[in-house]
């Protein structure tokens, strides 16, 4: 009966916001993380939106266009056939079709970097805030504040010397798993949801909403799809966030249009900016915790958590996500069973139903790949590991600059960016080109590259078939925020950024990248020749193919 009820609370068609308060109770904590497999009754299979069945009235991924365009790039003597797109096989990687409730896979408890157990002493550098050194050293700013005796965080004179304070952890971090990692990042499992079906589905807010999105006019749709492919997070978390935080995908009539997401701060107003600042912020907590640069969450009241060292990236993302947010007594509800937890079970089912472990294969390795320019040209690399889609998302882009002179004047170069590998474009706008390697058509799985700040210009076009070595597209300012010409360049597999300092640097022509802690600071090596990314055109960072 216990399986039963939940299943009718559950039911997709409309549900109300107050409806994710009255679940929350003793009997939803038995069932979240547990298998109703156990009990003597039947298994009941949950409404939800199964990762190998399309939503109903939705095309399958087969019944499109079966063929892609023919290459239209640069001539070449030899052209291999034209790829097929078909559906993915995703079966083997999961092998749950037929099981409904799933517990977490366990993790093996990590080693944690230690926390800092005395005062040091930091040097005010140019374009340091106080909240950017707090953030660093993993302590609160108000903590900072009261070492320092500082009344106007505001006030930051370049060559102060700051005390830091060492951090104080109090209470026991929460190893509640509360997503696979599968669940945060843009991947195999989001193919067959259709964000717009759902959203409609709900009769809330979003399925009304509209704003302007630089110069164009987009809808609720439109904006969670487009924040959830740059970012490369989950559509499924953003909308249960959104709805947990603020019930627009529910409620026809949320009494919170301005912050959505919880995050009051005026350049953040209105749904596009509260989902990306959402969708970073998730990223930032995934992606440290993949690099195990976390052993504490500052929370936002000062109070430091230790993390459970159990706990999966995933999980990690949303622990951070509302670190940000909230003081001590919100975040443990937040984090618990019956946050967050809850209004996504309802949504969408038990999360790790949805599971593909691990994204990244033990023994995966980069395919073949080259730099992003011509052969016997030269171009400045101007950026070492960095943000994929903002500061988030893993240390993942590298950046170069043509040589033309075009860089300094952001003007569109002359000079072309080149394709790094062979593979069928999926997305080309806004200064952005992805290519997908694996050709399946889809840029959830497998190896897929970002080209970014390409000029409109001569761009090429989704549909598009590319080999190695074949015109991309002009560099340029286009898209996302630039100061000079250059093209950026980074890697997904399986959704998740591939980070440029990490276990599987670039490797371009034999040039591996390589980073010094620091963003945008880095290096490519080839032998015994190494070559710093400099922010401006120099004989030593130009780097000549």
């Amino acid at each position: 009966m216990l399986c039963a009820s939940l299943l009718l609370t559950a039911s997709f068609g409309k549900i109300t916001f107050m409806s994710f308060r009255t679940i929350v109770s003793a009997l939803f904590l038995s069932l979240l993380f547990a298998s109703c497999a156990a009990q003597e009754e039947s298994p009941v299979v949950f409404p939800t939106y199964d990762p190998f069945v399309p939503v109903e009235g939705t095309q399958q991924p087969d019944s499109v266009d079966a063929s892609l365009p023919s290459p239209t790039g640069l001539p070449t003597a030899t052209r291999q056939p034209t790829p097929t797109r078909a559906p993915v096989n995703i079966s083997p990687l999961i092998g749950i079709q037929d099981q409904i409730f799933l517990s977490p896979t366990p993790d093996v408890a990590r080693i944690l970097p230690t926390p800092r157990q005395d005062a040091d002493e930091y040097v005010v550098q140019p374009g340091d805030t106080l909240g950017g050194i707090a953030q660093r050293y993993g302590i609160s700013l108000q903590s900072l504040l009261e070492a320092n005796n500082i009344t106007d965080p505001n006030l930051l004179e370049v060559g102060t010397v700051l005390l830091i304070p060492a951090p104080n952890p109090t209470s026991a971090g929460s190893a509640i798993k509360l997503i696979p990692d599968s669940e945060l990042v843009y991947g195999p499992a989001t193919i067959y949801f259709d964000v717009a079906e759902f959203i409609s589905s709900q009769n809330g807010y979003l399925a009304n909403y509209t704003q302007d999105v630089n110069g164009t006019l987009m809808n609720g749709t439109q904006i969670v799809q487009m924040v959830a492919e740059n970012y490369s997070v989950n559509p499924r978390i953003l909308l249960a966030l959104l709805e947990y935080q603020s019930g627009w995908v529910t409620n026809p009539f949320p009494s919170n249009v301005d912050y959505p997401l919880g995050f009051v701060d005026e350049n953040r107003f209105g749904l596009y900016r509260q989902l990306t600042w959402a969708a970073n912020t998730l990223n930032r907590g995934y992606y440290l915790w993949r690099a195990n640069a976390l052993s504490t969450w500052v929370l936002s009241d000062g109070q430091v958590i230790p993390i459970d060292p159990t706990i999966n990236a995933g999980t990690a993302a949303v622990q951070y996500y509302f670190s940000q947010l909230d003081g001590l007594d919100a975040w443990q509800i937040n984090v618990n069973e019956t946050g967050l937890a809850v209004t996504y079970y309802v949504f969408f089912g038990n999360p790790f139903s949805y599971a593909i472990e691990p994204l990244l294969p033990a023994t995966l390795s980069q395919p073949i790949m080259n730099l992003p320019f011509s052969k016997g040209e030269s171009w400045y690399f101007t950026g070492g590991p960095h943000g994929g889609w903002d500061s988030g998302s893993a240390w993942a882009a590298l950046d170069f600059a043509p040589s033309d002179g075009s860089a300094g004047n952001c003007l569109v170069s002359p000079m072309w960016v080149t394709a790094i590998a062979d593979g069928y474009i999926v997305r080309a706008s806004d200064g952005a080109v992805v290519q997908d390697l694996d050709n399946d058509g889809y840029e959830q799985t497998g190896w897929v590259i970002l080209y970014m700040h390409i000029a409109e210009q001569d761009r090429t076009l989704p549909g598009e078939y590319l080999f190695a070595n074949e015109y991309v597209g002009h560099p340029s300012c286009e898209g996302g925020v630039s100061n000079a010409t250059h093209v950026h360049v980074a890697r997904k597999y399986n959704g998740e950024w591939i980070a440029a300092d990490g276990p599987i640097p670039f490797n371009l022509d034999g040039w591996v990248s390589s980073g010094d802690g620091i963003e945008y600071n880095g290096f490519l090596t080839r032998g015994n020749q190494t070559i710093e990314a400099w922010d401006s055109a120099n004989d030593f960072n130009l780097l000549t193919r």
